[in-house]
């Protein structure tokens, strides 16, 4: 039976984020394990859609409130990604480059949503289940169920997936008319805080809801943007699991976007090639120990903190060390950076934006990853800093605390720290900086870090065994 993923973004399609990362693997890894996944995304008008291939499987409208929206289901025709891949094209609404921050993104994503459900009505479909990604699909369980539209689909199991609990997607009662008829004896299933919350709704409706990480369940009953009493008594409705990488894409022996391939046994030297061409790039001194930060330059990464925790640490370690930060984000970040830049030419190296082989390049090259995140319900740059060798120093939350043991801890093989502030990650820092002068026990270490085990073989039977408690014959 067909599983469906739905989900706002699913990489090398599109992607933001680690909900790319995830949805463009975990189907994958689930077709391997036998089962029939699939992945059904908006269309975008990006390279993916532009150099591949596509016929039309189904053709159809349908009403937003009073308008009335053709739209095609299309098909990828050679299910290159390792499932079949499914685009909802809504012309004037799903046919945009970019994926999100559109004024009109509530109507987009609902005619996502209403357009799949549809699809799966109109063609006599019975999915085994379908799985929602994030807020963006997060009306489907409740449209499932207490639509007239889709009665004949009320038996469908639903799993919700909560990658990042501090956006709800929430929009007011005046868009309700935006919905298809539905029972209006439920509408407290949508309603949260006076408005509809799609993420709300989806964890009251949804017959199961998981985290990326078994610590981020917890912690949304503390920190879920307002979602706090929901998430404590639905608790035991939901199941953390920790997300996984591709290790087909990272993967230091076959990584064609890296200057020197490497494996555990030739570790030293491929660290050393891939260091020299970071630092040749960046005019940075290959002897001294390289920390990065890679991603988003935005409060919950802790990236407002970077620009005084690196210069701090420049100062009190005299410049005996070096720092490269590869991201985008808040404009004020990046000016704080770049002048710091400017300040210590020699130690300091910021690259604005994103590049996804300079992203591969710095895990192989860098000693250090900086991950001082104030929400990280996952993480997953600490689990591709570990494949490649480079040891992560994470603030101790979410997955980051699931995932890296301190070196200091019996079994460790990174560095944590537990307050979001600029004297920790100096401390760890200059903890990092100590290691780095024994040799031997980096090396040990590196080695150890190589050969963990986060590869979504391993997650992947988690969902399996969720997804058979719920419907034992898909």
């Amino acid at each position: 039976m067909k599983i469906y993923h739905l989900s706002a973004e699913c990489y090398p399609v599109a992607k933001v984020g680690g909900l790319g990362d995830v949805v463009g693997a975990l189907p994958k890894y689930q077709n391997l394990a036998g089962l029939q996944a699939a992945v059904v995304l908006p269309f975008y008008d990006r390279k993916f859609t532009q150099e591949n291939e596509f016929e039309t499987v189904f053709a159809a409208a349908t009403l937003l409130g009073n308008k009335r929206y053709f739209f095609e289901i299309l098909k990828e025709k050679t299910d290159k990604l390792g499932f079949e891949l499914y685009l909802v094209k809504i012309p004037g609404l799903l046919d945009r480059e970019n994926i999100y921050s559109y004024p009109d993104e509530r109507e987009q994503f609902i005619a996502y949503q209403l357009a799949f459900l549809d699809w799966i009505s109109y063609s006599q479909q019975t999915p085994g289940l379908i799985h929602c990604h994030d807020h963006h699909t997060g009306l489907v369980p409740f449209l499932l169920y207490h639509s007239k539209l889709y009665t004949r689909l009320a038996n469908v199991p639903t799993v919700f997936t909560i990658h990042n609990g501090q956006y709800h997607g929430a929009f007011g009662w005046d868009k309700l008319s935006l919905l298809p008829e539905i029972d209006l004896t439920k509408t407290g299933l949508l309603d949260w805080a006076g408005g509809i919350n799609p993420l709300a709704a989806a964890v009251k409706c949804s017959w199961k809801y998981t985290t990326v990480s078994p610590s981020y369940l917890e912690e949304l009953t503390y920190n879920s943007n307002g979602l706090e009493y929901l998430f404590y008594t639905e608790r035991l409705k939901g199941t953390g699991i920790m997300n996984g990488i591709d290790t087909e894409v990272w993967n230091p022996q076959t990584d064609a976007m890296i200057a020197a391939k490497f494996t555990a046994r030739t570790l030293a030297k491929g660290k050393r090639a891939n260091k020299e061409v970071l630092c040749s790039r960046f005019e940075l001194n290959p002897e001294k120990p390289l920390f990065t930060f890679i991603g988003r330059l935005v409060v919950e990464k802790g990236a407002d903190l970077l620009a005084r925790a690196i210069e701090r640490s420049l100062l009190e370690n005299e410049g005996e060390i070096n720092f490269l930060v590869l991201g985008t984000g808040d404009k004020e970040t990046e000016q704080d950076l770049l002048k710091l830049k400017n300040k210590y030419p020699e130690h300091c190296a910021v690259f604005i934006g994103y590049d996804e082989a300079l992203a591969h390049q710095i895990y192989a090259g860098a000693d250090f990853l900086l991950m001082p995140s104030r929400v990280e319900p996952c993480g997953l740059n600490q689990l591709y800093a570990l494949r490649y060798g480079t040891m992560p120093v994470v603030r101790a939350t979410g997955g980051l605390r699931d995932s890296v043991i301190d070196f200091g801890d019996e079994g460790g093989y990174g560095i944590r720290f537990i307050q979001d502030n600029v004297q920790d990650i100096c401390h760890s820092v200059f903890r990092a900086k100590q290691l780095y002068k024994d040799t031997a026990k980096l090396q040990q270490l590196r080695k150890q870090m190589m050969t963990l085990d986060f590869s979504w073989a391993r997650s992947t039977q988690q969902y399996i065994d969720l997804y058979k408690s719920l419907n034992p014959i898909i």
